[in-house]
């Protein structure tokens, strides 16, 4: 793949670059599993021996954030291009959303996903790294578009879903040319009542920050017990601080 050539970043004793061997991939799905399944509760149906193992693994490039210091692999993100897709039959989203309004996007679009981070790593650098690989790979690369599912646990009944539902449909009434895309196994909306106070998720903060927006309802994941909320960014869109550190 010729994206393995990107020389990858460094930033605060962190080395970010794209996992090139089995030894790699194996190293980033036990840390997904970690922290998906140990910390969060995921149920992975295809895990094996404490890996998160993905059939669409093969065909993504793997980003991998590593501690400088101990060599130990702290962050992950996994990129899908339209290449890769049509060799793979498919988005990982459209497992879960019907893709058909952004049809005419896809050729110019990079779907994410898979995004985890070592808890003791989450203050910021961690993540900024990996969003500046994604950016740099989008631009080198001449993609506009990068579409993802952001999870929200529902163990706390819905209280912080319901939070990121309102955020939603804020946005979606801001723009309301912007495609929307339907969930194939929604979430009920209407149990997404809650008024108590919730802070937003970090990642989807972060995303809407970057200047990503909601296209659409929940779906309803059940394996991980989380609605998935679908984010799309537009780099033409791009938050102009992020377009300086981005160097686009």
């Amino acid at each position: 793949m010729q994206l393995l050539d990107w020389p990858g970043i460094q930033a605060a004793g962190l080395d970010l670059r794209i996992a090139r061997t089995p030894d790699q991939l194996r190293a980033l799905q036990r840390l997904r599993f970690r922290i998906f399944t140990e910390e969060l509760g995921a149920r992975f149906p295809l895990a094996v021996d404490g890996h998160d193992i993905d059939p669409f693994d093969p065909w993504c490039v793997h980003f991998m954030v590593s501690d400088q210091a101990s060599g130990q692999v702290v962050g992950t993100y996994r990129l899908l291009t339209p290449q890769a897709a049509a060799q793979a039959g498919r988005y990982y989203s459209a497992s879960e959303f019907d893709l058909a309004p952004l049809q005419g996007r896809l050729p110019l679009l990079v779907e994410v996903g898979r995004s985890c981070i070592d808890a003791q790593y989450r203050h910021g650098t961690a993540i900024m790294l990996l969003w500046t690989a994604l950016g740099q790979v989008m631009v080198r690369e001449g993609y506009r578009y990068m579409l993802g599912c952001a999870s929200v646990s529902l163990r706390d009944g819905g209280v912080t879903a319901s939070e990121v539902w309102r955020r939603a449909q804020a946005l979606m009434a801001r723009f309301p040319a912007d495609p929307r895309i339907q969930p194939l196994h929604p979430y009920p909306l209407g149990q997404l009542n809650s008024t108590r106070p919730a802070r937003v998720p970090p990642l989807i903060k972060g995303y809407l920050k970057l200047g990503a927006t909601i296209c659409g309802a929940p779906a309803w994941d059940t394996d991980f017990g989380t609605a998935d909320f679908p984010i799309l960014l537009d780099l033409e869109r791009l938050d102009a601080r992020y377009r300086r550190h981005f160097g686009i």
